[in-house]
């Protein structure tokens, strides 16, 4: 089971930073408002930029520019689902949002922690 979340062709990623990044930042890594296109999960920011499920028009758009912990966890694409916080679930939901944890780390470079998150 170890290779199902890795990626069909192989990625090679940067070390991740822990820059601060603030939410306003991030709210604006949309793909629209800026060419960078940036999901949170659990306050670490993965660049999804050039995926086109997240740009506009994408399946996942609606979590651009935030941290979508919680829709994540939920497998919702509700515009009101997508926020950081997720400590209140299930532990059913919470394996969910740690498998999407995982598929992300394998995919994208984390470029930074979204600023005052205690999601880690």
């Amino acid at each position: 089971m170890a290779g199902k979340f890795e990626p069909k062709t192989p990625v090679v990623l940067a070390p991740p930073k822990d820059d601060p990044i603030s939410v306003s930042t991030l709210a604006t890594c949309d793909g629209i408002t800026s060419e960078k296109c940036y999901v949170a999960i659990k306050g670490k920011v993965f660049d999804v930029t050039g995926n086109k499920m997240y740009l506009q028009g994408g399946s996942y758009h609606v979590f651009a520019g935030h941290d979508a912990s919680r829709a994540l966890a939920l497998t919702s694409t509700k515009a009101e689902d997508v926020k950081p916080e997720w400590q209140d679930l299930e532990d059913d939901k919470k394996k969910v949002l740690d498998d999407w944890m995982t598929f992300f780390s394998k995919r994208y470079n984390v470029v930074g922690l979204v600023e005052g998150s205690t999601n880690q």
